[in-house]
């Protein structure tokens, strides 16, 4: 492969429909990813600042391509893995947002020694002891941004904590290199209204900011002002002294980010399709091939004000049915019925017939398949097969 270039999409057989394939799959809408592409970007381009997808909820090079400006990046990674691969394919310009741990330092040697600028991440002085060590010992100087805790929801130094700050800062600078601060606002997922999340992207844009004067002061370089979480790059208004934002669900969004108020429920562009295999009608069941095993366990729309279960019913062509929900799940066995207190009725579906269902997560749900079967709105044909990859 060209290290130029990101793979071609394989495509599926000519014949192969969502009604022929098996069961239960993972089924990718092209046309509403590209649209929630072209949305995030339309909406980053007035503020003057880059985009740097998170490649953790594709993990496909496919789907990489239609998110980055270009074929070498910029992009952000979650695991190694995924730097790995993408690197393969012609990336060279990274992120991997996760605290580094030091035993996965010679990894990151590896793929930098490729051509690769892979930032790492940090909020201790321990880790920036142990990356400016592995930066002398190799002779190159690793990159690094220091994370900031922006809202208490994860990780990260308080952007007033100065002396952390500082001494982290000092600590890279022997033998590594400060690349900048980062944040991420996962405080956003729990906001509901406009205005709680126009209010969370500036408390994640204020923190970022303060935390790089900090640095910047006592005369350490700070270039990189990273901020980014899905809920947040939609609803920010003004990205003042920020140079890029990280997002990654936006590309498919999903039931959580419906409940936040971020998308609609069409424009969620993954589902799973799955194939009724039973009824119990004096429970109100319809019995399906796709349990957690397809779904995955993930209920975040649990903490949230509608609970759609393990995910929305669809019929084939992506149409939700009112008030139809993947209630339940087993190992393989995912259980719809209509939502409670909705006064809906089950649609006539036989045995043999075939649904799509909304996930609430798309990140675990993709998690849990080996490939996206690629089709364009309600077009019944697959058009391609994408494969996807996981592993750490």
């Amino acid at each position: 492969m060209q290290a130029d270039t990101l793979a071609q999409p394989a495509m599926s057989p000519a014949s192969e429909t969502l009604a022929t394939v098996e069961t239960p799959c993972l089924v990718l809408d092209a046309d509403r990813m590209d649209r929630n592409i072209a949305r995030l970007k339309a909406h980053l381009a007035p503020m003057g600042v880059a985009l740097r997808p998170h490649l953790k909820t594709g993990k496909s090079v496919e789907v990489a391509a239609r998110l980055m400006t270009g074929p070498q990046g910029p992009a952000t990674v979650s695991t190694l893995r995924e730097a790995e691969q993408f690197a393969a394919a012609g990336v060279r310009d990274m992120i991997y947002a996760v605290g580094i741990a030091p035993d996965k330092l010679p990894r990151v040697l590896s793929l930098r020694a490729r051509g690769v600028d892979l930032a790492v991440i940090l909020d201790t002085l321990e880790q920036a002891r142990a990356v400016a060590a592995a930066a002398r010992a190799a002779s190159t100087a690793i990159p690094a941004l220091i994370e900031i805790d922006c809202d208490g929801h994860r990780s990260g130094v308080l952007p007033g904590d100065t002396g952390q700050l500082l001494a982290i800062g000092r600590a890279l600078a022997d033998g590594a290199e400060l690349r900048g601060v980062l944040t991420h606002a996962g405080g956003s997922y729990a906001a509901r209204t406009p205005d709680e999340l126009r209010r969370c992207a500036e408390v994640e844009r204020e923190s970022v900011v303060d935390a790089a004067a900090t640095l910047r002061a006592a005369g350490l370089a700070c270039p990189v002002v990273s901020v980014g979480s899905t809920p947040t790059a939609h609803f920010a208004t003004d990205l003042t002294g920020v140079t890029e934002v990280r997002a990654g669900v936006f590309v498919f969004f999903d039931l959580v980010m419906h409940g936040i108020g971020v998308c609609a429920i069409d424009d969620i562009a993954l589902s799973v399709l799955g194939t009724v295999i039973g009824f119990q009608r004096e429970k109100g069941w319809i019995l399906i091939d796709a349990g957690w095993m397809a779904m995955s366990r993930d209920r975040g729309t649990a903490r949230q004000p509608v609970d759609q279960g393990y995910g929305i019913v669809c019929d084939m062509d992506g149409t939700p049915y009112p008030d139809l929900i993947l209630a339940d799940a087993n190992q393989e066995h995912g259980i719809i019925t209509v939502r409670p207190g909705s006064g809906g009725t089950l649609p006539p579906l036989a045995i043999g017939d075939r649904v799509r269902v909304l996930p609430n997560h798309a990140c675990s749900t993709g998690a849990q398949h080996p490939a996206y079967h690629v089709v364009h709105g309600s077009d019944p044909m697959i058009a391609a097969t994408w494969p996807r990859f996981g592993g750490w």
